[in-house]
């Protein structure tokens, strides 16, 4: 099975902790990885900069397109940033907890 990072960015930790959790209660995402960057874009004919925070979702391709959906219900943006990445290289009994963690064992 294919392992795979969910990608989103979010403008507050709060919600970044918050969908990260759920969709790792909701056993969408074995794990999520919050992280402060800085995010520089247009959007509505301006150019913005801007705090913002990464959050990366650890998955399978099983659960990608559930994990998407429900991130896509609970973010709080008009147009969220989602890319799903395949991890080509994962430590075996890494993948193997990422697919129990998504009940894909």
């Amino acid at each position: 099975m294919r392992t795979l990072a969910l990608i989103t960015t979010l403008a507050t930790r709060e919600d970044a902790r918050r969908i990260g959790r759920a969709l790792v209660e909701r056993r969408l995402a074995a794990c999520a990885h919050i992280s402060a960057i800085e995010s520089v874009y247009r959007w509505q004919g301006e150019i913005h900069e801007e705090p913002e925070f990464r959050l990366l979702l650890k998955t399978t391709e099983a659960r990608c397109a559930a994990l998407e959906q429900a991130l896509l219900e609970m973010h709080p943006y008009e147009l969220p940033a989602i890319h799903a990445l395949e991890l080509g290289r994962v430590h075996a009994p890494y993948a193997a907890w990422i697919e129990a963690e998504t009940g894909n064992a």
